[in-house]
């Protein structure tokens, strides 16, 4: 699979194309008991929770990949103004997605 573009911008300088469609990458990630319990103290003293700051990088690096998936799969060439849209589900799920406009080069 040739690597997809993906960019905020509307535009791509040097490229005209025609747009396929809407595209999206999924994901919804947690983290283990252990680190959890890890995470509840961190929250008493206060400070970054580094489990968590990694658990929505990740998070954001799949959905990103998904997105990138579905746009090849479309026969998209790149993705235009991608963004993220990010939740919690209960106290320790994150769900991300990743989503903008799938486009082709004409």
């Amino acid at each position: 699979m040739t690597e997809i573009l993906v960019t905020t911008t509307e535009r791509i300088p040097g490229h005209e194309y025609e747009v396929i469609g809407e595209v999206f990458g999924l994901t919804t990630q947690s983290k283990n008991v252990i680190r959890n319990i890890g995470a509840s103290l961190k929250n008493v003293v206060g400070g970054e929770i580094k489990d968590y700051t990694k658990m929505l990088d990740e998070a954001r690096n799949v959905a990103v990949d998904r997105l990138r998936t579905n746009a090849s799969n479309m026969g998209a060439d790149a993705v235009v103004m991608m963004r993220f849209d990010s939740g919690s589900i209960g106290t320790d799920m994150q769900s991300v997605a990743a989503y903008g406009t799938a486009v082709k080069y004409l």
